[in-house]
């Protein structure tokens, strides 16, 4: 007989999930329609059954320990792999399934806290998000549509710009207090880098191309810390280990918060940014069209928010 296996209640996963994404216990009460001090005894609940702590506490958020972090990328992961298998399993006679796929930050920081208006507009539509570290496109992973960061040529896969890359350096108000105001651009070189892995064919903003386009003529020093998680990376310049290369619109939540600050005013624009990437072997059906525009429209709705800040 197959032992049994214990796990803690689905709630209280989705609750650490979230927390620990947003570095927020109320931010992630929001998210999950529930109230900060239910997500607060869902995480200690959770930190008595693992007898590890989880989190930091701070005054204006929480960071991840490091068995905080090991177990945030499981429980990601599983908590993705069953609502797959959930979408799977479900009769689609009266529904429409798409299939989404992009990488991890822009699903967690983006796509996903806006699904819910889409789901309010079409309560009849599923939408499975697909994530990868690696650059996934429609034909090779049979999705419906990609989100994918690129300069716009997919091989033969019709593309549309969906948000240009911008980006702003930023750090906790901690790390401003300990290294003081930053009064050029060349001052950023005098604060430890954080610096997110990538292929390496990635196109994306790393500090010395950052550097090069500010017009900074010291090469960038040594990062302070690597990561290949953003999210983890955004958690170590919560905790102040580090300034980080902030791409907006995914942390615009966190400025508004104050969790993190732009370490200097300017916002950097590069050539490349996000794309629709639709299949070349299939026909788009109506709901998936449907989605496209919407999607269109709330990076135009981001755009225009960002016109006025």
């Amino acid at each position: 007989m197959a032992e049994k296996i214990s796990l803690p209640p689905l709630a209280t996963l989705q609750a650490f999930e979230a927390a620990a994404r947003l570095g927020n216990f109320t931010a992630a009460a929001r998210e999950l329609d529930s109230t900060q001090s239910a997500i607060s005894q869902h995480i200690r609940r959770l930190e008595q059954d693992l007898g590890v702590p989880l989190f930091h506490r701070q005054y204006r958020g929480v960071r991840l320990t490091e068995s905080g972090g090991r177990l945030l990328e499981d429980v990601s992961e599983g908590l993705a792999r069953l609502a797959s298998g959930i979408a799977s399993a479900r009769q689609q006679s009266s529904h429409d399934l798409i299939n989404v796929g992009t990488d991890f930050a822009l699903a967690a920081y983006w796509l996903l806290p806006r699904l819910a208006r889409f789901r309010d507009a079409h309560p009849e539509v599923e939408v499975r998000v697909v994530t990868a570290q690696k650059t996934i496109t429609p034909d090779e992973a049979n999705i419906d549509i990609a989100i994918l960061f690129g300069d716009g040529h997919f091989d033969r896969a019709p593309s549309r710009l969906l948000m240009r890359e911008s980006v702003v350096p930023v750090c906790s108000p901690a790390l401003l207090e300990r290294y003081g105001p930053i009064q050029s651009v060349e001052d950023l070189n005098r604060l430890p880098l954080l610096q997110l892995e990538a292929e390496h064919e990635a196109k994306w903003f790393n500090w010395s191309r950052l550097f090069e386009r500010l017009g900074i003529a010291a090469r960038p020093r040594e990062p302070a810390l690597v990561l290949n998680n953003y999210t983890l990376l955004l958690q170590a310049a919560i905790a102040g280990q580090g300034a980080a290369i902030g791409w907006r619109p995914m942390v615009d939540s966190m400025l508004e918060s104050g969790l993190l600050l732009p370490a200097i005013p300017q916002h950097t624009r590069s050539d490349c940014g996000y794309y629709l990437v639709l299949p070349s072997t299939k026909a788009v059906t109506p709901m998936v069209q449907k989605f496209c525009d919407w999607l269109i429209h709330e990076s135009q709705t981001d755009s225009n928010t960002k016109a006025t800040t």
